[in-house]
């Protein structure tokens, strides 16, 4: 038992590979079956590791990761303050409105706001922004709401590959390996605006020809005056020059050597400020309460207990195991194992939650380095991480969060997402995607 990760004896003498490995297992299946909320989930999980004896409480708070709970609070209060001032709801029906409220030009913009907002900000928060408003629009042209919510599902996932902060995997990724805003931004932005019309194409054979709206019920939405979504044009100011401010600092962050956690944070603590100036004490102890609530503290307690479940197995070696399994599958090529774990990582996320799978995947990957041939080698093995994990979660509506998130929404308007239905027409369209994928990190990096 490594001393230098805190690790004890174990609860009843169990062998600690087993006992951490089964315990994981279990809360992944657990996770799974949506029984139990994720976050209860993955903090008894946590809990477990460190009264079984597998890590102490030193070496459990060493195994969360700061960098990427910090940049995911950070970048949710902001996003909380700014929904305020009505911009998101403006961008959706001036997109609407650029197209004269044809349906299917209407699914080619909100695709395309979704995309552009979730490599942005992040795609959790754009579906929850932007979802309301799409069923506000077909609503008024009574025209089904699937093929827009099943367009902006790929959107969200496709657009968050785009930069280190548009999908959690990618903040996890980045926060382990070192990788800036810059890193994303040069490695996976042009894949991305490649298979945003990959994914268009089906989408148009499949629906597209058959979306239909009558002119009185066009003209309706067409009436629609985008400038009373802004309801608070002070407050938009503000958001826009913080929102500059910090993809500003993400984009130079080598350059002022900040962690993207730091620039986020100083970020919201910047708009909490600039909104709460003229208010009297009590009124701003209200508004910061207000805004914390809107923080999703479900998804940072569920990372807070993944990161110690998966720092747990680190410290047993369990992960060093399984790397060498796949080390000696791939024979240490570092070719078959960028695209192996590009493949493997799209399959596992379209079955299972991708941040979970993340999570594991890291410090194993990282002890393949010297087998490999040193940090250098491995990029490409990271960026396929990155890929296979984001575009994989297109393949079900478990695979990813803003799928969950989606899929809610259209059962609560009474269009219900189905698991099954869904997966037969996602899961060949993400391995479309994965296709396009291999061969890019193929001709760019092998």
């Amino acid at each position: 038992m490594a001393a230098d990760t805190g690790t004890q004896l174990v609860i009843f003498g169990w062998d600690p590979i087993w006992y951490a490995g089964s315990l994981f297992i279990l809360s992944y299946l657990l996770i799974m079956s949506e029984r139990l909320n994720r976050a209860i989930v993955a903090m008894l999980g946590a809990g477990f590791m460190v009264f079984g004896g597998i890590l102490t409480q030193q070496a459990a708070i060493e195994g969360i990761d700061f960098n990427t709970l910090g940049l995911l609070t950070g970048m949710m209060i902001i996003v909380a303050i700014t929904r305020q001032s009505g911009i998101f709801e403006y961008l959706a029906i001036w997109s609407v409105k650029r197209v004269n409220a044809d349906p299917w030009w209407i699914l080619v913009a909100l695709v395309l706001v979704t995309a552009v907002l979730s490599a942005l900000l992040d795609n959790v928060t754009t579906v929850l922004l932007i979802v309301p408003v799409t069923l506000l629009i077909t609503d008024a042209l009574k025209i089904t709401a699937y093929p827009y919510l099943f367009a902006e599902i790929f959107a969200a996932n496709v657009g968050g590959t785009a930069t280190l902060i548009g999908d959690p995997p990618n903040i996890m990724i980045g926060s382990a390996v070192g990788l800036g805003f810059n890193d994303f931004i040069f490695n996976l932005t042009p894949l991305v605006l490649l298979l945003l019309p990959v994914t268009l194409l089906p989408i148009y054979l499949i629906w597209g020809r058959r979306l239909h709206a009558s002119t009185e019920d066009r003209e309706r939405v067409m009436n629609y005056r985008e400038a009373d979504a802004i309801t608070d044009p002070r407050l938009l100011k503000q958001s826009l020059l913080v929102l500059g401010l910090v993809i500003g600092g993400f984009i130079f962050s080598h350059a002022i050597g900040q962690q993207p956690a730091s620039i986020a944070l100083f970020g919201a603590a910047l708009l909490l400020l600039l909104h709460n100036l003229p208010r009297s004490p009590s009124e701003q102890t209200r508004e910061v309460t207000r805004v914390f609530t809107e923080v999703e503290w479900v998804t940072l307690f569920f990372f807070i207990g993944l990161f110690v479940l998966v720092h747990g197995m680190e410290s047993t070696g369990l992960l060093d195991l399984a790397a060498h399994q796949i080390l000696e599958m791939t024979r240490g090529d570092p070719a078959k194992t960028a695209i192996s774990v590009l493949w493997v990582s799209a399959i596992a996320s379209a079955l299972v939650d991708n941040i979970p799978f993340v999570a594991t995947m890291i410090p194993m990957l990282s002890s393949m380095e010297a087998t490999l041939g040193g940090p250098e080698a491995l990029m490409p093995v990271w960026w396929s991480l990155a890929l296979g994990s984001c575009l994989g979660g297109n393949g079900s509506l478990v695979g990813a969060s803003a799928n969950l998130i989606i899929a809610g929404f259209a059962e609560q308007s009474g269009q219900p997402i189905r698991f099954m239905p869904f997966m037969l027409i996602a899961f060949p369209l993400m391995l479309l995607s994965i296709l396009v994928s291999t061969l890019y990190i193929w001709m760019r990096y092998l």
